[in-house]
């Protein structure tokens, strides 16, 4: 019998149809809901929409990678070269048969499908966003630039295709977890351009302008190796806290670990990846934990002195790295729950976006304030041209 080929177009055009019956609802529900607002409001509305959505396909994207339903379907964009799971029940029925507990059964099968069913409405509004961005435009009733929403529709078309290798690639740890960044990538994107379209400047001094951007770029790293723990299965490395395996400082393997270009369990020359190398991916994600949340609390602790809008974002900072921070310790003494990690998952989304548009916020104030400025130093300049030598 021939192998089922890794990419089978046929299905293409039915998912696609899929895509649009799923966007559909929201859809109307937006138009409904908005039918007489300015244009700026509605395409603003489309956007959180979209991130609204986006938030849920990156848990329903954890749901699959932790079901380990990734490859419920071996083939991309369909499932035995059919659009779902019940034109391909004999295939799926043939490998479960072989091998019960294996990457295809008909549950995986159709938890794998339901995430690609998710991406092909995500994909519909993003291309609806781009395409009402620029009527707008030349209409002259756009808020930001079309660009934006342009940049946004690529995005998803890349994240798309890294969905597909994925699959094709066999839970390739760097591709999976390249696509979990640009998931979280995509979310801070729409966070951005939601939050310019209502401008709400916060002022910042420089000193605290300077530690959210040193945050954010934490944050981001934090959540690579947190991706590369989840695609390496090292999470449960260390089952003890806060030390690991009985030691502060484990035996552990960082060369083998963090060898991008390798296989799923496998090391650098082609054996079986060292539990020292598991030892290591999960404590190089503690101490990054511990240097993220370090950050935080400090910057959430200079900004509780300032202003009540500066207090409030103190809060928030600080509400979500404590979500953080249970999370992930109940990921490690209770086993790795799947309710927990999930929790951690969605966090991460939420941390990033939140500094997204902390730094969007401050990067509007400081446009403020250019324009002001502009003319005080253009009356210095013409006093002391007139004042006497």
């Amino acid at each position: 019998m021939n192998a089922q080929p890794l990419y089978d177009l046929t299905p293409l055009a039915h998912i696609a149809a899929l895509g649009i019956a799923l966007a559909t609802g929201p859809l109307a529900w937006l138009w409904l809901r908005h039918r007489h607002a300015e244009p700026a409001a509605r395409l603003r509305a489309l956007t959180l929409l979209t991130l609204f959505l986006t938030f849920d396909l990156v848990l329903v994207g954890a749901f699959t990678r932790l079901t380990d339903s990734g490859l419920g379907c071996p083939d991309w964009p369909g499932c035995y070269g059919s659009a779902s799971p019940v034109g391909a029940q004999a295939a799926i029925h043939a490998a479960q048969t072989a091998m019960p507990s294996g990457p295809v059964t008909h549950s995986k099968a159709w938890i794998e499908m339901v995430h690609r069913y998710f991406a092909a409405g995500i994909g519909v509004l993003s291309a609806m966003l781009m395409v009402l961005s620029w009527i707008e435009t030349r209409r002259r009733r756009a808020a930001i630039s079309p660009w934006w929403a342009t940049a946004t529709f690529v995005w998803v078309g890349v994240q798309g295709a890294f969905g597909a290798l994925t699959v094709t690639m066999k839970l390739y740890p760097a591709i999976v977890t390249t696509h979990l960044l640009l998931g979280l990538g995509l979310m801070a994107m729409l966070a951005a351009q939601a939050q310019a379209y209502r401008p709400q400047p916060l002022v910042l001094p420089r000193a605290l302008v300077v530690g959210s951007v040193a945050v954010f770029a934490l944050c981001v790293l934090q959540i690579a190796l947190g991706g590369w723990v989840s695609t390496n299965y090292a999470v449960l490395a260390c089952s003890d806290f806060p030390q690991c395996q009985g030691s502060w400082w484990p035996a552990m393997d960082f060369a083998h670990g963090f060898a991008l270009v390798r296989a799923l369990g496998v090391g650098q020359g082609g054996e079986m990846l060292p539990f020292a190398a598991l030892t290591a991916i999960h404590m190089a994600h503690r101490v990054g934990a511990l240097l993220l949340f370090s950050a935080i609390g400090l910057l959430a602790w200079r900004l509780s002195l300032g202003d009540s809008a500066q207090r409030r974002w103190a809060l928030a900072l600080a509400g979500v790295a404590a979500w953080q921070f249970a999370s992930g310790l109940s990921n490690v003494v209770l086993g790795w729950p799947l309710v927990a990690a999930m929790a951690h998952t969605g966090g991460a989304a939420v941390l990033l976006s939140l500094l997204t548009v902390l730094l969007v916020r401050v990067h509007q104030a400081r446009q403020r304030a250019e324009p002001l400025a502009s003319p005080m130093r253009g009356a210095a300049t013409m006093s002391s041209l007139s004042s006497p030598s």
